[in-house]
């Protein structure tokens, strides 16, 4: 099972201020306890919402929205992708990231990705498995069950 452990935004990271040094020493600790347990897929820290940009849909039609965004509580500033055997194992290493200063009250999400192995084969008509499985080869990420 993959889940995502989302790390929401606050009024510092959205300033763009950079982390204490024991904060990345902490959050490199962490990421090198995740790559030894075999379970990091990715992780990454996000740039302030000013760079970014939201897409809307109004009657079909997209609109786009430039950053800054209101309210830094929910906005996200990284996240880890990670593949465990339960939702109970995704939990209990969300727990063990080294929560920042000014954090108090903002915490953590913990999302289950949704994975095309989470499909049966046999639920999907050939030519469509087939596709997504020429897909995750090119991208060596093929996690379909039987391939």
């Amino acid at each position: 099972m993959k889940f995502m452990i989302v790390g929401k935004a606050n009024p510092e990271t959205e300033a763009g201020a950079l982390p204490s040094q024991e904060l990345v020493d902490n959050m490199h600790a962490y990421n090198e306890a995740l790559t030894k347990a075999g379970v990091l897929l990715a992780a990454e820290g996000l740039y302030p919402s000013s760079q970014g940009a939201q897409i809307a849909y109004t009657g079909g039609k997209a609109t786009v929205i430039d950053g800054p965004f209101a309210e830094a509580k929910e906005l996200i500033a990284g996240f880890w992708l990670i593949q465990v055997k339960s939702r109970e194992e995704a939990i209990e290493w969300a727990l063990r990231v080294p929560v920042p200063p000014g954090h108090d009250g903002i915490g953590l999400d913990v999302w289950r990705v949704f994975d095309a192995s989470d499909v049966p084969d046999d639920s999907l008509p050939a030519d469509e498995r087939d596709r997504e499985h020429a897909l995750r080869d090119r991208l060596g990420v093929n996690t379909i069950p039987g391939t």
